[in-house]
């Protein structure tokens, strides 16, 4: 897990998915994948069909590897739609329309992992006067974290401070990646964080 170990940042919200929900997701996704390799688009989904929370509004996030590498990575950052068609859109997003990579292959479908996160609601956290005190109201290890300024925007899910544990250079590579630059801060850019819960192909439940 990563650094930020004190009690109030281990306050994660309980898991709203149980087992059958996660594995259902995770099926929705790689079918959708599956249809978009024969079809050309996602995989129709009748939400309706489905039982609470998957039929209900919701936001997702879905991650593909091949071979241990990043394969595609398209999310939604706001409840617009039913979380089974969430994910069955974002997962043939993530698999055909990622711009950092061509579309997927037939060959590629066996060795490839899919992973979906689902968001909570995004908190606004308040203005910060400079990028240390910015840094400084994020919870390494648990906040996926949303930067928006001069009509850009980006986000970084909690898997990221794998990568980036340090929530200053955390927040410079989500200043590059939402197009803004590396140094300096304005007190006009706005964050959010939120949880996710997230579960794979790999793991078991």
């Amino acid at each position: 897990m990563g650094p930020g170990s004190s009690t109030e940042a281990r306050h994660v919200p309980a898991p709203r998915l149980g087992p059958q929900a996660r594995r259902t997701l995770l099926d929705i996704a790689r079918r959708s994948i599956v249809h978009g390799l024969a079809h050309g688009r996602p995989l129709p989904v009748e939400a309706g069909a489905f039982p609470p929370p998957l039929s209900e509004p919701g936001a997702a996030f879905v991650t593909l590897h091949h071979g241990g590498r990043l394969r595609g990575c398209i999310g939604s950052l706001e409840a617009r739609r039913p979380l089974v068609t969430d994910v069955a859109e974002n997962a043939w997003a993530a698999a055909f329309r990622d711009p950092r990579f061509p579309p997927l292959t037939p060959a590629e479908l066996a060795g490839l992992a899919v992973h979906v996160s689902v968001l909570g609601p995004p908190e606004p956290l308040p203005p910060a006067a400079s990028e240390a005190e910015a840094a400084a109201l994020l919870r390494p290890g648990i906040d996926g974290v949303i930067l928006e300024a001069d009509g850009r925007r980006g986000t970084f899910l909690p898997a990221v401070w794998e990568q980036l544990p340090d929530p200053a250079r955390f927040l410079r590579h989500l200043k590059l990646k939402a197009g803004l630059p590396q140094e300096g801060w304005s007190p006009s850019y706005r964050l959010w964080r939120y949880t996710t819960e997230s579960f794979g192909e790999d793991e078991d439940g």
